[in-house]
């Protein structure tokens, strides 16, 4: 087992696929795929699970590549220390729902723990991709909510992908609207009172069931009703239609501004949002780093 091994294993976990991190590490994809098949038969796990379809990470391969990860940082802080190496470009990949707060922890931890080289990825994407994304190891977190509803359903395909849902807080249900919304100076709105106004919520894509949304009270309809795919857009939509989302009214002005603010919601449910990670797999220092940023960034 080498070093280089095992920085072959990292890159074509982060890319998902033998061609694309071939290039990246400027060999052929015949002679990367036969250093990781050696490597396999030498510590006698499969690392990546071949078929006509792609490669996918295995179990004991998400477990490899956590502590892989960690020799790897170990060696560059070596290579640092005594042989003046210049430091290697960290990576660190993180996959959420679309949370302001993931956002300004993301940018915390660039400002407190990024080196003059980095190479970082920060998706605000579907549900569904979420869960994919941590389950493969392109994203080492991934950060979403359950609650009574999506619950079962939502842990079941976690168990399923070897995944554990880490719990970070509890919010009780708000609706982001616009200061220049009438419904803006109540102490609390109700979902009778938001019917005129257009309902925004985030696309799900192929996988757009009620489980998969990321606004609770999924299942009710709406006779105005708008679908995105981003979090700018649904914002400017909130300020120039009047409309409103359901969200956990955790809201960050330093990124969005003072003209969207959070309500209460008249609601008996709760939502608890955390992170997900790889049950078998041991987290990066950045990724650790970026957990203790999220706590910062949404504590009181």
């Amino acid at each position: 087992m080498t070093l280089q091994q095992l920085k072959y294993v990292i890159e074509v976990a982060k890319r998902g696929s033998m061609n694309e991190a071939a290039k990246r590490l400027f060999i052929s994809q015949p002679s990367l795929s036969n250093a990781i098949r050696d490597l396999e038969e030498e510590i006698g796990i499969i690392i990546f699970e071949r078929t006509n379809k792609g490669i996918t990470m295995s179990s004991e391969g998400a477990e490899f590549l956590g502590y892989a990860r960690q020799v790897i940082e170990q060696a560059e802080l070596l290579e640092g220390r005594y042989l003046n190496a210049k430091p290697a470009p960290q990576h660190f990949s993180v996959s959420t729902q679309h949370y302001a707060f993931a956002v300004n922890a993301f940018v915390n931890l660039v400002r407190e723990h990024g080196h003059d080289e980095y190479e970082l990825a920060l998706r605000e994407t579907k549900t569904h991709e979420i869960i994919q994304d941590v389950k493969s190891q392109r994203s080492e977190i991934g950060i979403l909510y359950l609650n009574e509803f999506n619950s079962k359903v939502m842990n079941r395909m976690l168990r399923d992908a070897n995944l554990k849902f880490n719990h970070l807080f509890t919010a009780e249900p708000h609706v982001f609207i616009s200061i220049y919304n009438p419904l803006a100076k109540q102490s609390v709105v109700t979902i009778d009172q938001l019917q005129d106004y257009p309902y925004l919520s985030f696309e799900q894509g192929e996988y757009n069931s009620f489980h998969f949304a990321e606004e609770i009270l999924s299942t009710l309809s709406h006779p105005k009703s708008i679908r995105v795919n981003d979090r700018a857009t649904l914002f400017n939509l909130l300020i120039g239609l009047n409309g409103y989302t359901i969200s956990t009214g955790v809201l960050s002005s330093d990124l969005n501004g003072n003209e969207i603010i959070p309500v209460p919601l008249e609601c008996e449910e709760s939502i608890h949002v955390g992170w997900i990670s790889h049950k078998e797999a041991a987290l990066s220092q950045l990724a650790q780093a970026y957990v203790e940023e999220l706590k910062r960034a949404i504590a009181p």
